[in-house]
């Protein structure tokens, strides 16, 4: 994996695939999420940035002033930290208890929930700390209606803040409504009502505003990704994906491209091939169901998507040896949205982007 700040650190020309990270565009997205929420942001960060790299991200978003910063995992938490950024972390994802004094260590701030842990909490030492509550997601937390089970060791350590997690902010079902009932339930069953509260993933930011709560912890919205054409507030795009073409083949008609020749052509085709593949973070299910724009057209991905290369079909369009297709983003006047690619892979957009973890190299601009 290869991450460049500028564009000026490397030479484009010799780039065999890159994702061009337009972070003045995420800036913008948390900008419209904090104008609608009307509170602070806590931007999810976790699995290094959605993909997009961590520390990028962190110091963009770190000109909204946010709350702090979420992660799933103490590790992920610590890099945050070793860049410099003295700002709350908070580890959301349930924790062993060994793994409590090095949190405490990096001075992150743990999601706790059960007995052993809240114990093992103050056992080391303590410190900020928020209960998980669970209202329906079955995930992680204490259930709702449980609330006295934790009763002593709650008024012996009273948690900083408590949340709970939706389980379907995109859908009109009324599930959101009962899962805050069961919320607002909890919170008057606790001997004490912690200062921070938080529910708001970014499908229920942009259901709402203001929010009801202390901050919001929008995540995939940041990175470009929306909840539909009904939504409030639309993101803008901030991942480009691109490929080298490095060879063309002229094929007939009946020949096939990739393994297994899951494709054949059905007239005289060319076929251009481009150096990306599973590998660099192009989700195999994209085969033969994607689509590239090409010189601002589009094209689509035919054959199976291999480790280190894809072909596209590009009968119908101009293309050389060394241009560029784009997979996900903007290219002339269309745009590849992360979620289009999504739905015509039957990927989630957290799938297509998170995969860009890999090789691929990365270009903050």
């Amino acid at each position: 994996m290869t991450t460049k700040s500028t564009v000026d650190e490397l030479n484009l020309n010799t780039t065999r695939a890159w994702v061009d990270i337009d972070l003045g565009a995420l800036l913008r997205n948390g900008e419209a999420l904090a104008k609608h929420a009307r509170v602070p942001l806590l931007p999810m960060v976790k699995a290094d940035g959605y993909g997009l790299g961590v520390i990028p991200v962190v110091r963009a978003l770190s000109k909204l002033n946010p709350f702090g910063f979420g992660v799933a995992t103490v590790d992920e938490g610590r890099e945050i930290r070793d860049a410099g950024v003295k700002d709350p972390v908070i580890v959301f994802t349930p924790l062993l208890p060994a793994e409590l004094p090095r949190l405490r260590e990096s001075k992150l701030i743990p999601t706790l929930s059960t007995p052993s842990g809240i114990s093992a909490w103050t056992e080391c030492g303590g410190g900020p700390w928020h209960l998980a509550i669970d209202t329906g997601l079955s995930r992680a937390g204490i259930r709702w209606d449980s609330i006295a089970e934790l009763a002593d060791l709650l008024r012996h350590s009273p948690p900083d803040g408590a949340f709970t997690h939706f389980h379907s902010p995109e859908l009109d079902d009324g599930s959101m409504e009962i899962q805050e009932s069961r919320f607002r339930e909890a919170i008057a069953a606790l001997p004490a009502r912690p200062a921070l509260l938080h529910t708001d993933s970014s499908a229920a930011i942009v259901r709402r505003s203001p929010s009801f709560w202390n901050f919001v912890r929008p995540g995939v919205f940041l990175y470009g990704v929306g909840s539909g054409d009904r939504a409030a507030l639309q993101p803008e795009q901030v991942v480009h994906l691109r490929a080298r073409v490095v060879e063309l083949h002229d094929l007939h008609v009946g020949e096939s491209v990739g393994y297994d020749a899951t494709w054949r052509a059905t007239r005289p085709s060319r076929v251009a091939t481009l150096a990306i593949g599973y590998a660099d973070g192009l989700h195999k299910a994209m085969g033969n169901r994607a689509e590239a724009l090409v010189n601002g057209r589009r094209v689509p991905v035919i054959g199976g998507v291999m480790m280190d290369m894809t072909m596209i079909d590009v009968t119908d369009v101009r293309c050389s040896v060394g241009e560029h297709a784009t997979l996900i983003g903007a290219d002339g006047g269309d745009v590849l949205s992360v979620d289009a690619v999504a739905a015509r892979a039957d990927l989630s957009p957290y799938e297509v982007l998170t995969g860009l973890r890999q090789r691929i190299t990365r270009i903050h601009r």
